[in-house]
């Protein structure tokens, strides 16, 4: 898997089966342990983690990426296919770019919601982008 990297983005967001995605905005990850509740008044933890919710931003101009998207989120609807649930990885650099300084691995990755360019007659000239919110079964540190 090859993705493309803007000069000055620190990141890149890989998927199986997906051409290379230039992702303008990734919203930031959370993790959470699920929390039991003691006869004590006390909070422990339950052990697991639950599903990871981020969302990503793409230009509207990527017409290939945008065609890529929206197959994958035909295949989120019904019929569900088996291969929607996809694999990725998310990629973070440090200033200098040689080289992840780290990986995340992401598991059972599939589309839960789209959002459309925003329409307006006037425009100063912003981008137009297209935000996929993505649900992620798990995160795994590599």
């Amino acid at each position: 898997m090859k993705g493309s990297i803007l000069p000055g983005n620190k990141f890149e967001v890989l998927f199986v089966g997906l051409p290379p995605l230039t992702v303008t905005n990734a919203s930031g990850l959370e993790e959470e342990l699920t929390v039991v509740d003691l006869p004590d008044n006390t909070k422990a933890s339950g052990g697991k983690t639950g599903p990871s919710e981020f969302t990503v931003t793409l230009p509207a101009h990527h017409t290939v990426e945008i065609a890529a998207m929206e197959a994958w989120w035909r295949e989120c609807q019904d019929p569900v296919t088996p291969t929607y649930k996809k694999a990725g990885s998310l990629l973070m650099r440090s200033g200098a770019l040689i080289g992840p300084t780290r990986t995340f691995n992401l598991l059972g990755v599939f589309i839960m919601k789209r959002k459309l360019p925003d329409l307006e007659m006037k425009n100063d000239g912003d981008m137009a982008t297209y935000e996929w919110s993505l649900c992620i079964d798990e995160l795994i540190p590599s």
